[in-house]
């Protein structure tokens, strides 16, 4: 198959007893093994643009402060399963990030949602879900989704083993007023690119997603998920707007 162009596959299904076995029908997807790169031209590589690089640390921690027990190997970090989520000492308003991760080759066995499980969360509050979903219809818990709110408008998911990229443009939710009494006026906003693909195209979020924080006025942090994964990263750099 040619990387990149859509490709038609056929096939013959069967009724017996009233259960459908296997009428005419086709399947259409892409093949994204080597998809179209794209120049980040927001995203340079400046020093304080950089978030993890030359096995650095230096801008993560665990949520309770600890250490951070993820693994450096060369240019990427190895998540530890259960060693914990990590988080940006930083936290951050509206931005644009660029992020690539890798996913273990797990056996066949190992189904849904057990597959490469982890997550980017933006301010801690809108989780954008890392799964392996290579070949599957999009779904609002699959790889690229915003988890369980809205599926990607199509999958861009690679082989597990080769890296991918996020490439995401974020505008936080606006609130008048401080505290307990701020009042939201305006939803969060995620434009994103998997694999330089489209995903989400400028999709209002009205509230937090899975296990994420409440909304509020203040800024957050970028969490990485620790689902119990061995997920790479590597190539993280983010830019305030």
């Amino acid at each position: 198959m040619e990387p990149g162009k859509e490709h038609v596959f056929r096939y013959r299904q069967y009724v017996h007893e009233g259960k459908v076995k296997v009428a005419d029908a086709e399947r259409m997807w892409r093949d994204f093994a080597e998809p179209p790169k794209v120049k980040l031209q927001s995203i340079s590589k400046a020093k304080d643009n950089v978030l993890f690089d030359r096995m650095d640390f230096s801008y993560w921690m665990h949520p309770d402060g600890k250490k951070v027990q993820w693994e450096r190997i060369g240019d990427a970090m190895k998540i530890v399963p259960r060693s914990g989520s990590i988080i940006t000492k930083e936290a951050y308003r509206d931005f644009k990030m660029h992020i690539e991760f890798k996913l273990p080759q797990l056996p066949p066995n190992v189904k849904g949602q057990g597959r490469g499980n982890s997550g980017v969360y933006i301010q801690r509050r809108y989780e954008i879900q890392i799964l392996d979903s290579y070949g599957e219809p999009p779904r609002k818990n699959g790889g690229g989704s915003i988890y369980k709110f809205k599926a990607p408008d199509e999958n861009a998911c690679k082989k597990p083993g080769e890296w991918q990229s996020y490439d995401i443009t974020f505008h936080a939710a606006r609130f008048e007023g401080q505290g307990n009494n701020a009042k939201k006026v305006k939803d969060a906003r995620i434009t994103m690119r998997h694999n330089g693909v489209l995903i989400h195209d400028d999709v209002a979020v009205p509230n937090k997603t899975g296990a994420g924080r409440q909304e509020g006025p203040e800024p957050g942090p970028i969490l990485l998920q620790d689902h119990g994964n061995e997920v790479w990263f590597r190539n993280i750099r983010i830019v305030p707007l």
